[in-house]
């Protein structure tokens, strides 16, 4: 069904990983969206009746050769105009400005100050909190613009000012170097709508429920009489495709499998397959596979044996081959059922949950051509994607976010119990236990330890570098870098957790080698000066059932003492790091609070987490077998991914 009265507002895509965040915002508020490279030419624009342009972030420069450029006649179109980080520092270049590489670097939640009396900042706070993410800021203002926010620092007993926000004196055109479509931005809502109906004055008439008819419509189109397999975690995104199959398909044509890899949570299949058949899928199959997917080798891009996964240390290679076994083992089944029915395997159809932001992180070029990927997701490793490629995948949420993901659930009359689940990512435990045989990045451990220590004192924080690695996003790109670990005196009050908080945020802006932050929340066990070795760690069956009942304590003590539903998502992580030599291993807990995973907050204590709550569980997991250090991870998204690998 579509709009009856298109408004569209025009996405240019500069590479961001937000891109889709900023459509998701938009959609929110109703409003219809397209996404277009950044190069896109005016006349196309013109052509599809754009009512206002948004120019999205991304990891480049604008100043390097081959950094992606728009097409200035965009300028020219008589519609409003906002730049959102890169967009801004390409705005500034357009017309003349200058953007430079500075010594202050921003990654995380900022305050800074705006000009009220701009129609993009009418009716806001004059000081607010946002997320930036940038290395590079305009020195230089463009021709005809002016400075409407500024944020400022102390930085080594100089006062330092970055432009934050941008307006035309004449023009509507506006540039902001945070993110507003992210809620570390407070009002970064309110910024948004100022621009969509305020500046572009459109009347907000794109609605959810004509996507869902849209969606349900598509996939009966595309189907048509084929059989379909699903395979079903028990998660939010996973039960929606078997909903909406079974919503727009007869129920014989939809089979469902769920397949225990061996790395799901502490009896969490047992509960997957109960719920599952409580929805009505007629065609359901369980499969128990720990040994197949740990024992599972398959070929890289490059042709070259990887695995088995039970020795694995890698995380891009773990995402790989659990995709591969996923795949493998799904097609085995789907052939073998299907032999038995009668049906030919050239017509079989496979549905799965995949979600905007898994293909976005991906880097898949179906979403944007100039996306950085931060990781490979398993709904998208290239065997899918040469199913996809030949229609043979039917993924129905692909164009949605986790938020948006669960309304259609609820619009499908999915119970509230699935509707509301914590996501659980489809490797599992696998990308949960950080794998290695040798300590992670040696050779320059010394200098940035002393520098780590340096910028902690500051604070009055005790801190060490840990020789692990873990996955990040910071300025837009993937890194891949280390974790540091902190100690404070109060860290488990309203008061005390805040500066631990403001801290960490100085720390991985000050140190960009570092993308994450763990803070010792069972100080009894105190943190050496320096730790160069770890207990060499791979996905045995020891190992993992270890880390589930790890897991099952965390969820279990946040569930009878925190405030448990109004996290988003709690992970427990196994890192091979000991507290005496090679032995034990430590315990990193994560709870983020956030409505796209795209951008997240932790569980702060005051809101989501009572006073005394981290001591609390750092006393408790203490006592469970082969428990070294416990960590509470403290780091927002970015710098940090939700996920530690």
């Amino acid at each position: 069904m579509s709009n009856p009265h298109p408004e569209p507002i025009a996405i240019l895509d500069c590479g961001a990983q937000y891109t889709k965040v900023i459509d998701r915002r938009l959609r929110q508020m109703n409003v219809e969206s397209m996404i277009y490279p950044i190069d896109v030419h005016a006349s196309v624009l013109q052509d599809a009746g754009i009512k206002g342009i948004i120019l999205s972030g991304g990891p480049h420069s604008v100043y390097d050769a081959g950094s992606p450029q728009c097409d200035g006649g965009i300028f020219d179109l008589n519609v409003p105009v906002l730049g959102i980080c890169y967009g801004m520092q390409l705005m500034t270049q357009h017309f003349g400005g200058i953007v430079e590489s500075c010594s202050r670097k921003e990654y995380g939640e900022t305050e800074i100050s705006v000009d009220t009396t701009s129609p993009l900042f009418k009716g806001l706070s004059t000081t607010q909190h946002v997320l930036m993410s940038h290395g590079d800021s305009v020195t230089q203002l463009g021709e005809g613009f002016v400075a409407i926010a500024e944020s400022v620092s102390e930085e080594a007993g100089k006062t330092v000012n970055v432009h934050a926000g941008i307006a035309h004196q004449s023009k509507p055109f506006y540039g902001v170097q945070f993110h507003p479509e992210v809620e570390l931005s407070t009002e970064g809502t309110a910024m948004l709508e100022r621009f969509l109906f305020d500046i572009c004055h459109l009347s907000g008439s794109f609605k959810l429920a004509d996507r869902l008819e849209a969606m349900l419509a598509e996939l009966k189109a595309h189907v048509q009489d084929r059989p379909v397999f699903v395979l079903v975690s028990g998660g939010v995104d996973s039960s929606v495709v078997a909903a909406a199959l079974i919503k727009a398909l007869p129920s014989e044509q939809v089979y469902a499998v769920h397949i225990n890899t061996g790395l799901m949570r502490q009896d969490e299949s047992d509960l997957v397959c109960d719920a599952l058949q409580a929805i009505g899928l007629t065609h359901l199959k369980r499969l128990d596979a720990q040994d197949f997917f740990l024992d599972f080798t398959t070929l890289d891009d490059a042709g070259h044996t990887i695995g088995p996964l039970k020795d694995a240390t890698d995380p891009e290679e773990k995402r790989r081959l659990i995709g591969d076994a996923f795949f493998r083992l799904i097609d085995a089944e789907m052939k073998a059922t299907l032999e038995e029915a009668g049906v030919s395997a050239d017509d079989v159809l496979l549905a799965q949950g995949t979600l905007r932001p898994d293909l976005i992180e991906s880097g898949n070029k179906d979403v944007s051509k100039t996306a950085q990927k931060i990781k490979t997701h398993h709904n998208d490793v290239p065997l899918i994607q040469a199913q996809r490629e030949k229609g043979l995948i039917v993924e129905p949420n692909r164009d949605l976010h986790k938020d948006e993901v669960r309304q259609v659930g609820r619009l499908l009359g999915l119970p509230e119990a699935l509707v509301i689940r914590q996501p659980f990512p489809g490797p599992g435990l696998g990308v949960r236990m950080l794998c290695a045989n040798t300590a992670y990045g040696l050779d320059a451990y010394d200098t940035l330890n002393v520098d780590l220590q340096h910028v902690a004192s500051e604070f009055k924080l005790q801190a060490v570098l840990l020789p692990v690695r873990t996955v990040g996003v910071q300025g837009d790109g993937r890194t891949y870098s280390y974790v540091a670990a902190i100690e404070a005196e109060d860290f488990d009050s309203i008061h005390g957790f805040k500066a631990v908080r403001h801290a960490a945020r100085e720390l991985t802006n000050r140190l960009p080698l570092i993308n994450r932050i763990a803070l010792n929340i069972a100080p009894s066990r105190a943190l050496a000066s320096s730790i160069k070795t770890i207990t060499p760690t791979t996905l045995t069956p020891e190992a993992i059932a270890q880390l589930q009942d790890w897991d099952a304590h965390v969820t279990a003590y946040t569930m009878a003492h925190a405030d448990f539903n109004a996290i988003s998502q709690l992970l427990a992580v196994m890192l091979p790091v000991a507290i005496d030599g090679v032995g034990s291993r430590s315990l990193a807990v994560r709870a983020v609070v956030t409505s796209d995973f795209m951008t997240a907050r932790p569980a702060l204590v005051g809101q989501e987490l009572p006073e005394g709550f981290l001591s609390g569980l750092g006393r408790h997991l203490l006592g469970l077998a082969g428990v070294g250090h416990v960590f509470y991870d403290i780091t927002s998204k970015p710098p940090a991914t939700v996920e530690w690998e």
